[in-house]
């Protein structure tokens, strides 16, 4: 079977290709490595748990993944995802997976993962409540309500709080409950590899973005700045581990340089890519981010 766009023919995955394709397997770094950073630095300082480290760690996929999910809904709605986009295929847009179907997966999933949330909220106290709702709503309001920030020009701010500082330091809390400053600077090298994520994808939709009226940082500032933009993050993750090494930790966290290479190489191939090229960015860029995160992780704990 094949479905028919207004440019292409493209053929009909089965129901898990659709699916994987509504997840976005790519940037589920962004949902993962902030927790395996936080539980590190829990169990460096001899508070690790495993249960809430495991919950958190579903907890933070579920609202990445819904997240995605409810960019679809909310991306289609808007007709932000046309046969003229560069990106892999929206399932909603292509007609693979139907909204209503979407908008029920995206409820159930939010619902999961409120739930599960209340372990901790019980465990640790009202603060991961909070923590939880604002997650919550940021999984909506990234695309859904009268002022999506998605569409502002400010998805990069939000994604940098809750997928560095938040995510972070959340994880971490909830083993220690306690928190520190440098658990707040190691934050900052996660948040700064999922903006990475996400402007890569929009130096790519740019053209395609700003016909929807979808100005993302990248369509407000233009390609270059962006890319200039995603070299001064990627500097400021390489900064954490100094940082770290100032504040007591062991010489070990600089085992994160040893991902320096392929650092060097995205920031190469993101000035020689266009259009769809980038999606291969995109993808080195959550190994990217993977693989600082477990050396990282890895240099902390050893002692």
């Amino acid at each position: 079977m094949h479905l028919k766009t207004a440019e292409t023919t493209l053929p009909i995955p089965s129901s898990l290709q659709a699916w994987m394709l509504a997840i976005r397997p790519k940037t589920l770094p962004a949902g993962a490595v902030p927790v395996i950073l936080g539980s590190a630095l829990a169990a460096s300082a001899g508070q690790f748990r495993l249960l809430p480290a495991l919950v958190a760690l579903i907890c933070a996929l579920g609202i990445q993944v819904a997240t995605n999910f409810i960019n679809e809904i909310y991306d289609f709605r808007k007709g932000a995802d046309t046969a003229e986009r560069l990106g892999p295929t929206r399932t909603v847009a292509a007609g693979i997976i139907s909204e209503r179907i979407m908008i029920q997966v995206s409820v159930v999933l939010l619902g999961t993962v409120f739930l599960l949330g209340l372990y901790l909220v019980y465990t640790v106290g009202w603060p991961i409540l909070l923590i939880g709702m604002l997650s919550l709503l940021f999984a909506w309001a990234y695309t859904g309500g009268p002022y999506p920030i998605a569409y502002s020009g400010l998805g990069d701010v939000f994604v940098f709080i809750f997928f560095g500082l938040v995510a972070v330091a959340g994880t971490y809390y909830v083993q220690a409950l306690s928190l520190s400053l440098p658990v707040l600077v190691a934050a900052v090298a996660p948040g700064s590899f999922s903006v990475n994520i996400l402007l890569v994808n929009n130096i790519r939709d740019i053209a395609t973005d700003r016909k929807v009226g979808k100005m993302t940082l990248p369509a407000r500032i233009g390609a270059e700045w962006a890319r200039r933009l995603y070299i001064a993050l990627t500097v400021m993750a390489y900064c954490v581990p100094a940082f770290l090494l100032l504040y007591g930790y062991s010489p070990w966290v600089l085992l994160s340089f040893l991902s320096l290479p392929l650092a060097f190489r995205m920031i190469k191939v993101l000035y020689a890519s266009e259009g769809k090229e980038l999606n291969n960015v995109l993808a080195g860029t959550g190994k990217l981010m993977t693989l600082h995160g477990i050396l990282l992780s890895a240099g902390l704990l050893i002692k």
